[in-house]
């Protein structure tokens, strides 16, 4: 809306930037006589409107000229954006201030021109408002596009936002025209209310999710490339955020697609959240003649190894053993590692088993099968078996 409000502002200092003019206008109205015999009254309007247009339309190319790797299509730093937004705005107001200008020149000529100068003003003012409109539209949208390349969560549902962002510019845009023009807009906004009562009624799941993408991008529980796990099960990078659906790609490669609804209800464990790096357990059991204390040495020994020497390891991490308990043929525990990110853990974890089984084969630490004893003298087994 302030968009609206600094087009009339901006028309009324044309007008009177005009006015001012009046004098400098009045010196160039007086044509020598002989050269008014040359130029016939109905070509002094068009002549000096085209006279006009062209010499600013050079002075936006030279300026341009002068501003080009601000207006560069790859340049998406704030003035450039300006520069870029500017350029077909600038283009309707050299429109308007040659019509103006064509008008207090013509009115020196013949005062019943004033008769029409209220079109021209109108025309002047529906054209610095959709140059205002069109400056909103391409600065709003190509800011988007600025956000969106510094890596903000809304990198996939830019092109939604953008198209979003425009509807609503021209229908406030249509609408404030059809006011300056004359026309009621009271119908309209009723009809707008009303439809817009109706559309919703008729599109309450599709502006469900909608309205939950909208929430999911203004909370960011997720965002694109986390990986995220449902409580369905389903594991898998975000691949897109969109207003109706949330695209999840599976390790096995390939999508699965949650409405934005239902992925705001559900719980959902990120584990990119609030940073990659994240603990990899790994459960294991010795013998019960084992030294513990010596157990112990030798895992972190190997553990801190194989966080030092993998590439998707935390060297700096401080792992640690914790013994768990007695299980039936073995004393557990269990070895804490760290690895840079969730899809990471697999490879850590292997790397790990292999060392470590490597090192208890040196050592001659047991890592016993499981025992189960047979009670043969339990229910008359041993004299089932005499027999």
């Amino acid at each position: 809306m302030t968009a609206f409000f600094s087009g009339v502002i901006i028309a009324s200092l044309v007008n009177k930037y005009f006015n001012r003019m009046h004098i400098s206008l009045t010196a160039i109205a007086n044509i020598p006589s002989w050269l008014a015999e040359w130029i016939p009254f109905w070509a002094i309007g068009p002549a000096f409107f085209f006279i006009v247009l062209f010499s600013l339309w050079l002075v936006k190319r030279f300026l341009y000229v002068y501003l080009r790797a601000l207006n560069h299509p790859k340049n998406y730093n704030w003035s450039g954006i300006t520069v870029r937004a500017a350029n077909r705005p600038l283009s309707l107001l050299i429109v308007t201030i040659s019509l103006k200008a064509t008008e207090k020149l013509v009115q020196l000529y013949d005062e019943t021109v004033i008769t029409w100068a209220t079109q021209i003003n109108t025309v002047a003012l529906l054209l610095t408002t959709v140059s205002m409109l069109v400056f909103t539209d391409h600065f709003a949208r190509m800011s988007i596009t600025r956000i969106i390349s510094k890596g903000s969560g809304l990198r996939s549902s830019g092109t939604l936002l953008r198209g979003l962002l425009r509807g609503v510019i021209i229908i406030i845009g249509v609408l404030f025209i059809l006011s300056n023009i004359g026309i009621s807009i009271t119908p309209f906004v009723a009809s707008l209310g009303i439809g817009s009562l109706a559309v919703a009624l008729a599109l309450q799941p599709t502006l469900e999710n909608f309205f939950s993408g909208i929430q999911m991008l203004a909370d960011k529980p997720i965002r694109v490339g986390d990986f995220i796990e449902l409580d369905s099960g389903e594991q898998g990078f975000v691949e897109k955020i969109g207003w109706r659906s949330t695209w999840i790609k599976m390790l096995p490669n390939n999508i699965v697609i949650m409405p934005n609804s239902k992925l705001a209800q559900s719980k959902i464990i990120n584990y990119y959240y609030p940073e990659k790096q994240l603990s990899v357990p790994v459960d294991l059991g010795v013998h019960y003649d084992s030294d513990l204390e010596h157990v112990e040495k030798v895992t972190l020994e190997v553990a801190k190894q194989v966080l030092k020497n993998h590439k998707w390891g935390i060297p700096e991490y401080d792992t640690f053993v914790i013994f768990t308990g007695f299980d039936d043929s073995s004393i557990n525990l269990t070895v804490m590692l760290r690895a840079q990110e969730y899809f990471n853990r697999f490879f850590i974890r292997s790397e790990f088993i292999k060392a470590l089984h490597k090192r208890y084969a040196q050592e001659g630490i047991v890592i016993p099968y499981p025992i189960r004893a047979v009670n043969l003298n339990q229910e008359g087994s041993a004299d089932t078996l005499k027999r």
